[in-house]
């Protein structure tokens, strides 16, 4: 039997979900995740489902995790019958750039052969930028890909080190040229702030490097040094310093000033589109993500949401292709949310959003808390008189302590 998390269910072996989760699909955002687990190295701060080629071990090579990736979508196709036309497909990682363009071109044909893409379907890739070249990028677009994310962290090569990131400083922005060159008009560069080491001179240029790549969205995180990493036995040790808070804060407003005086806004307190394009420019999978839609995600270690429906695949490539040859579901375990947990995660996610939270979502006492956050500069007083609970960039800095406020 699948095994299932410490705070889930076990996962049906056939993967249905129960008839309340199929109510109203199609009503919501439909799309599709896919998690391609392969990594050439690994870098020091990743605690993604990610494995070398050393660490993968037999059956779980590019093929079978094709083969994989394929059974399950077939498997989706029987426990959702009614589901909508995609709107959205998002491959991420790990590394998708090293299984090629026609793998990733062959993912997304089955995906519309299944179930169809929507007439303007978002189709983006995550890419590192040493695994990419003029010629991927042209394939992609040909197989109908229309954006790419590409991993740049930073232009200062002392922090792309630390960070074990192998690609030169001025590598991201080549190949954000080199997308742009084989027609993408949405091209995203992540970066991460708040590497030990880092200057606000390097965060200065990685910026500079950013608007001159001419790219339309920029995604901007700060370093989270996450337990079993690299990075964290190297923190722990005392070899790098921790992350600093007060540091952090400063580092984003300047991203925010850098970013607003080139022409981008905030939609979301991580992320930052070209005012040009507007709505345009946002990540319209993130944006299903954020605001309660449904989606499949395939792929070893995935996760998915249909109605109120959270469930995760076995991590292991291995693991992951014998379960789906045996004709069963991947998923190692589910939760299902009762209408509290959901209001909970709306309020966390929403409250991100440049729109806002609507305040029906909050009980008497949220909406008190939400009068002092106004009174305290997080929230914007004139919107929230209009009914709906909006960040200011003080806000921005304070949104998860914020929540427990309004959730009491």
């Amino acid at each position: 039997m699948p095994s299932s998390l410490p705070d889930g269910e076990p996962m049906p072996e056939d993967g249905a979900l129960p008839a309340h989760a199929l109510d109203g699909l199609g009503r919501r955002p439909f799309g599709f995740y896919v998690h391609v687990p392969f990594c050439a190295t690994r870098c020091g701060y990743c605690d993604f489902n990610t494995y070398t080629a050393g660490e993968l071990g037999s059956g779980a090579g590019h093929d079978s995790w094709a083969d994989g990736v394929r059974r399950e979508l077939e498997l989706a196709a029987k426990v959702l019958p009614e589901a909508p036309r995609v709107d959205t497909v998002f491959v991420g990682g790990g590394t998708p750039s090293l299984v090629g363009a026609e793998a990733l071109g062959a993912v997304l044909a089955g995906i519309d052969e299944v179930f169809g893409l929507a007439d303007g379907a978002e189709v983006t890739t995550e890419a590192n930028p040493e695994s990419t070249s003029p010629e991927f990028f042209a394939g992609l677009r040909a197989a109908g890909f229309t954006r790419v994310s590409l991993g740049m962290q930073s232009a200062a090569s002392n922090v792309l080190a630390v960070l074990d990131r192998t690609h030169t400083p001025g590598r991201a922005a080549a190949a954000a040229a080199e997308a742009a060159s084989a027609g993408f008009d949405h091209v995203n560069l992540d970066l991460i702030y708040g590497t030990p080491g880092e200057t606000d001179a390097d965060l200065r240029a990685s910026l500079e490097a950013v608007v001159a790549a001419g790219v339309d969205h920029v995604s901007a995180y700060s370093l989270i040094v996450e337990d079993g990493t690299a990075l964290a036995r190297r923190v722990r040790s005392g070899e790098l310093p921790a992350p600093d808070e007060d540091v952090l804060a400063a580092r984003y407003e300047m991203i925010d000033d850098a970013l607003s005086a080139a022409g981008f806004d905030w939609y979301e307190v991580s992320n930052w589109a070209a005012r040009s394009g507007g709505e345009a420019s946002w990540c319209r999978h993130n944006i299903g993500y954020w605001t309660g839609g449904d989606w499949w995600g395939l792929g070893p270690g995935a996760h998915s949401h249909v109605g109120g429906v959270r469930w995760w695949n076995v991590k292991h490539p291995a693991r992951y292709n014998a379960v789906l040859a045996e004709g069963r579901s991947p998923g190692a375990g589910r939760e299902i949310l009762d209408e509290s947990a959901r209001r909970v995660e709306r309020v966390l996610l929403e409250i991100r959003l440049v729109g806002g939270l609507s305040t029906e979502l909050l009980d008497e006492a949220g909406l008190l808390a939400a009068a002092r956050a106004a009174d305290d500069g997080l929230l914007v007083a004139a919107s929230l008189a209009a009914g709906r609970c909006v960040l200011t960039r003080r806000g921005r800095l304070l949104a998860d302590g914020l929540v427990h406020r309004l959730l009491g």
